[in-house]
């Protein structure tokens, strides 16, 4: 007799919160919560230099491609542009505004610039692990990577002096998740792209918070032209999505504004014109909470504690 094949996409949930997403209750009645996240990755990515046999063709910002077995001066140079002075333009930025961000610091990248971790902490700003390397980790082996997300561990702990409390990837694998989850220690996690509010899912056996990221509401689109070419582009793209997220808000749906940055991107003096335009609107209101993740991670824990089930497992097919 013939008997089907469990269909895999029972594990995903296509569903989420549905038509009426809980109102979140953000601190202080706020009806739109603003979360900014710094990716700070090179000295991390892709290149001979880190003893790998490809240089990084993602995000180079000029156009180069992937390209094997040799150096390219060039992109290492839009790399370290960031760490070197990218960085501390967008830190300036965000202390003049009086703003605390996620810093998605990749540990091979901070143990290069020790001063550079250390003056995140000073300011005021959480480190989030974005892990060992700057990688993509679908083709990693497991002990590998198991043993990136203990050494990443490791180096920023003794960089900012507290262990990270969240992660993101950037670039995450079939194991990554399970493997947070074995190592303990996480109260959450940015690799989805899923939705505008934090959700549980089961991992393990266990309950595992995921705070989503986005690529859209990210200066990636500077990245040789693909969307942005200006800062003032930047600004009427990212003004736009926190009107439409403030007016749910204020309509009894409050939601997530994550915005995505990188040093070598939005630290760019003609780009950063855009970012500091933004936090200048932004601050005109008085119901915006400006948040790390850690701050998000601690108010839904709080708020709204861990129900496991099973995606889909109860819903007709």
């Amino acid at each position: 007799m013939f008997e089907p094949k469990p269909d895999p996409m029972i594990t995903r949930d296509l569903v989420g919160y549905g038509e009426f997403p809980p109102n979140p209750g953000w601190p202080g009645g706020a009806t739109i919560a603003v979360n900014f996240n710094l990716n700070v990755e090179g000295g991390g990515e892709a290149t001979l230099a880190n003893g790998d046999d490809i240089s990084e063709g993602m995000l180079n910002d000029i156009g180069v491609s992937t390209q094997a077995g040799v150096r390219v001066p060039l992109v290492e140079s839009v790399f370290e542009y960031g760490s070197r002075r990218g960085v501390w333009r967008v830190l300036d930025v965000f202390r003049e505004f009086k703003v605390n961000v996620s810093v998605l610091g990749v540990a091979r990248a901070l143990e290069q610039n020790p001063e550079l971790a250390k003056a995140f902490v000073e300011r005021g700003h959480e480190v989030v692990s974005h892990g060992y390397r700057w990688i993509d980790y679908c083709a990693v082996p497991e002990e590998l990577e198991r043993a990136h997300i203990k050494r990443a561990v490791e180096i920023l702990t003794r960089l900012t002096g507290s262990r990270p409390v969240g992660w993101m990837t950037g670039r995450p694998g079939p194991n990554t998740r399970r493997l947070l989850v074995e190592a303990g220690g996480f109260l959450y996690d940015r690799d989805s792209l899923a939705d505008e509010l934090p959700y549980w899912l089961e991992v393990e056996n266990q309950a595992h918070l995921v705070i989503p990221y986005s690529y859209e509401t990210n200066d990636n689109r500077f990245n040789e032209n693909s969307g942005f070419s200006t800062g003032e582009q930047f600004f009427t793209y990212m003004r736009d999505a926190f009107d439409v997220l403030h007016r749910e808000g204020r309509n009894g749906s409050p939601k997530l504004l994550s915005v995505g940055l990188h040093d070598r991107l939005i630290g760019r003096p003609g780009r950063s014109a855009g970012l500091m335009k933004l936090l200048d609107y932004m601050r005109g209101f008085d119901d915006v909470w400006f948040c790390t993740g850690a701050d998000i991670a601690h108010h839904w824990r709080d708020n709204f504690p861990a129900v496991l089930h099973k995606p889909n497992a109860d819903r007709d097919r």
